[in-house]
């Protein structure tokens, strides 16, 4: 790895980060639910991306919501969003670039309205505790590539012997370069499903001589392993050796199994833990629907924060299924004097 061409600030960027939010950082969370909510038809392939077209002003909307609910970080609608994915809606590649970029635009745009909107709320805003100088950051999120297959794998991880490190490397190359260069602060590479990814991922970060820096964040249906089989210490130690990684952990997993994977990275990192949990049901790939489970309600979820930060995470938001409610309630859980 070319560790001379890595800034010196990333190596401290998510400490120092910390440090500003007062020792741990809120995450938004989940996007598709809040776009359906209000009013959103995400019934295509592109999913949430497709708001970026159709609905931008949605998409902010969702992006405000949370930042009033009290998240430090807010992550775009670009999970979905790729090139070949636009590109297979008829989109020209200019145009499919095009709406990468937008989609940080907007999170930016939402950012300073919040901010700008808190300034004229309060004349003495900056001396509050949720005030304008608590840190807001915004990561550009880059799903896997079963997000864009959009037939379930990237809760498998299994895509067959023909994908190669090269071919995933390929694929997400451009993505990756023109997120980097939008003006985000970060970019979250989210629900990786498998250890190979993983590499791709770093690999890319190192070829590209990507500046901002990223956080990895895995997920799991067993709490042991990545939804593949692939060992959940292995895929973090390949986010470990990664200079440009300031933050490892999971997403879009049970709330029941977040424990216990967070000891389980807790040993092969120092880095900062990120946790953003879906709401425990479990997601079917081929009805393309949420099943119930006997997992935890919304108010068992909030109440495992303080656990999870003892255990050693850092970082907490919510993925599927969770809303501003979700995300309010962790932030309070947090700043609680009791906590």
């Amino acid at each position: 790895m070319n560790e001379a061409r890595v800034p010196a600030e990333t190596t401290t960027f998510m400490t120092d980060f910390l440090r500003q939010c007062g020792g741990y950082g809120v995450i938004d969370g989940g996007l598709a639910t809040e776009l359906e909510r209000h009013g959103a038809d995400l019934n295509d392939p592109l999913w949430s991306a497709k708001c970026l077209v159709s609905s931008p002003h949605i998409v902010r909307r969702v992006h405000l919501d949370y930042l009033d609910a009290g998240a430090n970080i807010i992550t775009t609608a670009s999970y979905q969003a790729t090139i070949q994915g636009f590109e297979a809606k008829g989109f020209s590649r200019d145009e499919s670039e095009e709406l990468l970029r937008k989609s940080v635009e907007i999170a930016l745009e939402a950012r300073e309205i919040y901010l700008e909107r808190c300034t004229k709320d309060s004349w003495d805003w900056t001396a509050t505790e949720r005030g304008s100088t608590r840190p807001i950051l915004v990561a550009a999120s880059v799903g896997s590539y079963g997000a864009y297959l959009a037939d379930g794998s990237e809760y498998s991880g299994k895509y067959g012997d023909s994908v190669s490190l090269e071919t995933l490397k390929d694929f997400h190359r451009r993505r990756v370069q023109i997120l980097a260069n939008a003006g985000a602060d970060l970019i979250a590479f989210e629900t990786i499903p498998n250890k190979l990814e993983a590499q791709a991922y770093a690999e890319l970060l190192d070829e590209e001589g990507i500046e901002i820096p990223a956080w990895f964040s895995f997920n799991s249906k067993d709490g042991i392993n990545v939804v593949s089989g692939d060992s959940i210490t292995d895929c973090a130690s390949i986010a470990d050796a990664s200079k440009r990684v300031v933050a490892v952990g999971i997403n879009c997993t049970p709330p029941r199994y977040i424990h216990g994977l967070i000891s389980s990275i807790r040993e092969v990192t120092n880095k900062p833990i990120v946790i953003y949990p879906n709401s425990g049901e479990t997601y079917d790939g081929e009805t393309k629907q949420w099943l119930k489970s006997d997992g935890m309600t919304g108010e068992d979820f909030v109440s495992y924060v303080s656990k999870w930060k003892e255990a050693g995470a850092s970082l907490f938001g919510g993925c599927c299924r969770t809303t501003p409610n979700t995300i309010q309630g962790i932030a309070k859980a947090l700043s609680s004097k009791a906590f």
